[in-house]
Parts: C-alpha cells; structure tokens; sequence
C-alpha cells in the first residue's frame, strides 16, 4: 500500500508538471509568467491550455457564460473557434500563424500574438472591451514640467532617463515619481487593486486610472501578502518563558497553567519578559511585574545608554525614559504650558464664532475646517454681543467650552470623577480624538483646568498613580456597579451572563480567585473594552504636544485634571495681584495703608458682608472664574492712583490684568468701593 500511495502522489506531481509545460493555444508559447500573460489555465476533460490574457485580449472572442463556466465565463466552443480563426492569420512580429490580437484602431491590420505584441511595445488596456493598440496608436504621457536630475525609478531605485516612452512611465499626480514598466507591472500585481497606489505621493484613484490607460493589469483582489496562508501567525504569539534566576516549576521555564502560581506573567512594560508566579513570589492577584531591565530603566539605576541621532530607537524605550522622566521635572505645570504656548502665532488667527452658548459646536466648526492650524491665536466673538473683548471673549468662551465637553455622552460618571463612556457613534464620528484635541487647545490658550477627571481615567491615560487599583465605582455606570457587586457578593450564577460577555466566566474556589476575576472584570471594562476611545482621546491630546509634556510630569498635572480645585480665599486672591508702589517713601506709606484696605475688603467679600463675591471679583478683573491651568499672563497686578488733592489723605487703587482696571478707595471716615 505504501508503494501504491507513493506512486500515486508521483503521478498526480507529475501531472500538475505536465500543466505548467503545456503550449498556450493562442500564442504557442509555454511560459509561465503570471505578470505579463495571466495566469495558465488547463482544462484537462477538454484538452484547452491557454493563458488568461491571451483569452482577453483576442480579438474574436467574447465572455457569453457565467464564470464559472469555461474559463473565467470564456466557453470552450467559442475558444476553439478563436484558435480556429487566429490559425488563418499570420503576426507582423513573428510571421507565424496564430495571431489572435489586432490593433484596435478600424484602418490598422496589425496582428501580433500577445507575447509578440509585448515585445512590439503594444498596449493591452484592461478595462471596457479591453481594446490593444500598436506602437503607432498606442497612447502616451505627456510631462508639463521638466523633471529635475539625476532621476531614479521610485520602486527599483535604480537610475533612468526621465524621457516618457513604452518602458517608462509617469505619476499623473505628482511631479517626482517615475517607474520602469516592468517594476509597475510587478507592482501593481503584488499590491492588486485594494493597495496599488503612487509609491511617492500616495494617489490612488488618479493614478490607477492612468496606468490601466497605459497598460497596466491591476488586479481585482486583495494583496499578495494578504493571502498567505498564516502570514502573520506569530502576532499571535505571546511570550511564554520564565525568565526567574531560579525556576519552581518541575514542567519547565516554558509552562504556562491558566491560573495559579504557575500562571507566567509578562513583563507589564516591555512584554520580553516572564516570570512564573511562584518564581517571584507573586500573589495569585497581581498581574503588575516588570522585569529587571525595565525595573532598572524606570528607577534610574540601569547602565545609561547614549543614543545617536541616527539611531533607532525602539517604542519601549521611548516609554521608558517618559516614565523615568518624571523624577526629573521641575517645572511647574504653569512653566510647562506656558512653554507650549510659545508655539503660537499671535499674528495668524482661527475664528470662532459662538451661537447661542453652544462653544463645543462652534469649536468643532473651527477645528474641522482643512487649512485648521492649531498654532494659531483663537479669534472669539458672540454671535450676541455688538463689540467683544479679545480676552475676555476667548475666556468666556473655553470656560463655556469646557463646561459642555463634560456633559457630553462620552463621558460617564459624578461631577468632578468623570470616566471615558463607550459610544460607537462617538467612535464613527471620532469625537474621541476631537474632544482630547479641544482640551489640549483649552490648556495651551489659557482655559481652566478640566478637573472633572477620575482618577481612574488618569491613569488609564497616563499611567499615575503607578499604584492605582481599579474599583467597581470607577465604573460610573450604576448598571455596571450593581452587576459587579453582585459577583463580590458571590452570585456568581446570576452574573454568568455578565462574565461571559467580558470573557471571565471560570470557576471560582478560593478568595484569591475571587480577588483575581474582579480585577479582570475591572480591566475589561475600563481598559481592554476602551481600548480605542483611550487611544483615540490620546492622539487627541497631543495637540500642540500636551500629552507627552503631561505624560512627562504626571504627578505634577494630577491636581489640574482631577482636582480638587484649591478653594478661594481672601489671601489666594490677595497673593494673586502684584502691587505696583511708588518710589518715595511718603507715598508708598500711603499705598501701604490702601492696600491695607484692600484686603480687608477682600476679607468682608470672603465672609459674605459684601454684595459681590470673590469669585464675581476674579472675573470681573480677569475674565475667569478660576485661576487658569498656565496662570495669568501677563499677571494681574495692583497700581495706586494718587489724587491731586493734597487733603485727601488716601489713594485709589486700581487692580490691572490685561483686561478691566477696577478700583478701590478708602476715604478717611467709610470705606467706599466701586467697579468701573
């Protein structure tokens, strides 16, 4: 049997050798090239060899049956009656008989077989009727400008002349891209239809028209990397190894169980390395472990490496020193945002106009229009208001603008402890990404700090606390919560549902068990289920490079985007504004005792004995009801108006921010005060 099943495999190799070596019908030709004549189809029940472009490019021969019938819907009798007819006509290139292809121009009787006719430099246009035309009325390429030397094909590389002919063909979109015909045709065979595109600029509609006008076949499928058979089989893997000094495990450093002290755990940083549970003395719930190198790297106790500026450097490096970075920032985030807005252009301006308090919509007009440039100065005007203040429309409006992000169905959860919702409308329209966008823009123009961030949220973002543990209030949503508990509470059947669907439904023996599925609970849902809105609201806040100044200074950026906000008092208020005092020593004694006054009156506003409150005297003098995440620029600051009138014994004082002067004066009997 063993002989029998050999000589059979022998046999059916063999044949399929005995197909490749077939003669094409048409051409009388054996090659096998799929790039320049189709694929070689046989069809042993009838005897029929040919190559598929030869079939299409024949010029009496059409496509009657379905395709599945024949070849590609060509039928077997209307092929055998195209070899028939070409027998009878005799190739201009050649001269032997079997020309199936003519030049489709009506007054021009060249006939060529395909092959001949690829070497006669005519063009096979796979497209409509699929029309071919000889050297002399075969369309060409013009160039508007001339190209500039030495010029090199875009996919070879090698050197060519920039002169347009047959072997040499132009991007009609671009003016730097020029190809060798043969590296085209090979190109657009690999890529096919889905991925075949200009190698400079990218153009794809224009330029596949262009080259199927010029001759070149572009296939209807997908890629040819794309239909290897495992071809990205080891994405799938996962590091599996104990990389202990000390291996436990008597299965070996390759073992892995589902769960228990045997489990391997990866690296959370880098991912290169593993550990055995019990091989680092792990609990059965923990799943954070970093690996030497990357313990070493983050603490600032590893060798310190020196890159080059052509060097390589890979992603998790780049996380790492972000990480370790931390322990060396000493800018406050005032100083950090402030060094971001040196970027933009108070000469080049975005107009933003707001519509009936609706910032976010006005702000995402402006963001979405194509010459948006985030660098440049925000123009803010009220479609209510007759004349507006540069600076204090601008404040009024990110005030407004933050205040409508958080109430936005993308965010879930209290006041002041918001978390990411998941909304697959919000990820069509991207407003994942738009929203991180307007926040960064917020930061960077003088906005207030957004501390309606939970905790959980921040360090979903940007990894701090580096200890934070997730808890079923982080959740936000009471549906979720409710369902959580009910797994703590150990109604494990009436939450299988629940667990199935995040893919943790297991059996449940042992505490430690039941520590290890919360945790997984918690991490589906706040993390691997958000894994694209928070990838998304990241991109987003990298505008202007906010989040990897943030990234780099997390600890520092903690109070401005989860608060609390520090509460106003008379003294923050009196610390904010810087008095301006006189140079003799007469006056300034005078300007002593105003500012004396001062803050007294702050101290009675503080204390609710006044009509106005400390907040409605921030923003009366500064626009903003709060203190702005990058602080006041230029800073508020007091100055003293001495009147010319010897006997009044006081001065005025007048409180400066770039905005509205106010003053205050304090006669020598009542305490007056106004706003001007």
């Amino acid at each position: 049997s063993i002989l029998i099943m050999k000589k059979k495999t022998k046999t059916r190799v063999e044949g399929q050798e005995d197909a490749l070596n077939e003669m094409c019908e048409l051409c009388k030709r054996r090659d096998n090239c799929p790039d320049k004549y189709g694929e070689k189809i046989t069809l042993q029940e009838h005897k029929i060899t040919v190559h598929y472009f030869c079939l299409l490019m024949s010029s009496g021969i059409f496509q009657r049956g379905e395709d599945h019938e024949g070849i590609h819907g060509f039928l077997v009798d209307d092929i055998r009656k195209e070899v028939r007819r070409s027998a009878r006509l005799r190739c201009m290139s050649c001269k032997k008989t079997g020309a199936s292809v003519g030049c489709s121009i009506k007054s021009c009787r060249q006939m060529v077989h395909l092959p001949c006719g690829i070497e006669q430099e005519f063009i096979f246009q796979f497209t409509d009727l699929f029309p071919s035309f000889c050297k002399k009325h075969c369309p060409t390429q013009t160039c508007s400008s001339s190209p500039s030397l030495p010029l090199s094909c875009s996919i070879c590389l090698e050197t060519l002349e920039p002169v347009l002919s047959y072997s040499v063909l132009k991007c009609p979109a671009c003016l730097g891209s020029w190809f060798h015909r043969d590296c085209i045709q090979h190109q657009a065979h690999s890529a096919a239809m889905f991925f075949f595109k200009c190698t400079l600029c990218n153009n794809k509609d224009q330029f596949q028209q262009e080259m199927l006008r010029m001759g070149i076949h572009i296939p209807e499928r997908d890629a040819s990397w794309e239909l290897e058979e495992n071809a990205y089989g080891e994405l799938l893997h996962v590091y599996q190894h104990c990389d202990a000094v000390n291996c436990s495990c008597l299965k070996g450093r390759s073992y892995s169980a589902q769960s228990g002290i045997f489990e391997i755990v990866r690296c959370k940083f880098c991912g290169s390395s593993g550990t055995h549970r019990k091989c680092s003395s792990l609990k059965l719930y923990e799943s954070n472990w970093s690996c030497v190198d990357c313990k070493a790297a983050i603490e600032g106790t590893g060798e310190k490496v020196v890159f080059g500026p052509n060097d390589y450097i890979p992603q998790i490096c780049s996380v790492t020193f972000v990480r370790s970075s931390r322990r060396h920032v000493d800018a406050s985030p005032p100083e950090i945002l402030m060094g971001l807005a040196a970027q933009l252009l108070a000469q080049q301006t975005t107009a933003v106009l707001v519509k009936d308090g609706e910032a976010v919509e006005a702000a995402l007009w402006a963001l979405r229009q194509s010459d948006f440039n985030p660098c440049r100065a925000l123009s803010v005007s009220f479609s209510r208001d007759k004349q507006s203040h540069t600076v204090v429309s601008q404040r009024r409006f990110l005030r407004l603008l933050l205040n409508n992000i958080q109430s936005l169905s993308i965010f879930v959860g209290p006041d002041g402890a918001k978390n990411l919702a998941l909304n697959s409308q919000a990820l069509r329209d991207d407003l994942y990404f738009e929203m991180g966008s307007l926040l960064a823009l917020s930061l960077v123009h003088g906005g207030p700090p957004p501390v309606f961030f939970s905790s959980a949220l921040y360090h979903s973002l940007f990894h701090y606390p580096a200890d934070y543990k997730f808890t079923a209030a982080d959740l936000g949503d009471d549906t979720l919560t409710h369902r959580v508990k009910m797994v703590r509470l150990k109604a494990m059947w009436s939450a299988s549902e629940f667990l199935q669907a995040a893919g943790c439904w297991r059996e449940v023996n042992k505490l430690s068990d039941k520590h290890l599925l919360l945790e997984d609970i918690l991490n589906f849902y706040l993390i691997i289920r958000m894994q694209l809105p928070l990838q998304r609201f990241r991109e987003g806040l990298r505008t202007l490079g906010v989040f990897e100044q943030v990234q780099a200074c997390a600890e520092g950026f903690y109070q401005v985007f989860c608060g609390p906000v520090e509460t106003m008092t008379a003294e923050s208020i009196f610390s904010l504004f810087t008095p301006w005092f006189s140079e003799e020593e007469e006056q300034k004694a005078k300007e002593d005792m105003t500012l004396g006054f001062w803050k007294q009156y702050l101290h009675e506003c503080e204390g609710g004995r006044c009509a106005a409150s400390l907040e409605d005297i921030l923003v009366f003098a500064t626009a903003a009801d709060v203190v702005p995440a990058i602080g006041f620029s230029p800073p508020p600051s007091l100055s003293f108006l001495n009147p010319l009138d010897p006997s009044f014994c006081l001065s005025n004082v007048t409180l400066i921010s770039g905005h509205h002067p106010v003053q205050f004066s304090r006669p020598s009997s009542t305490f007056v005060s106004h706003f001007i």
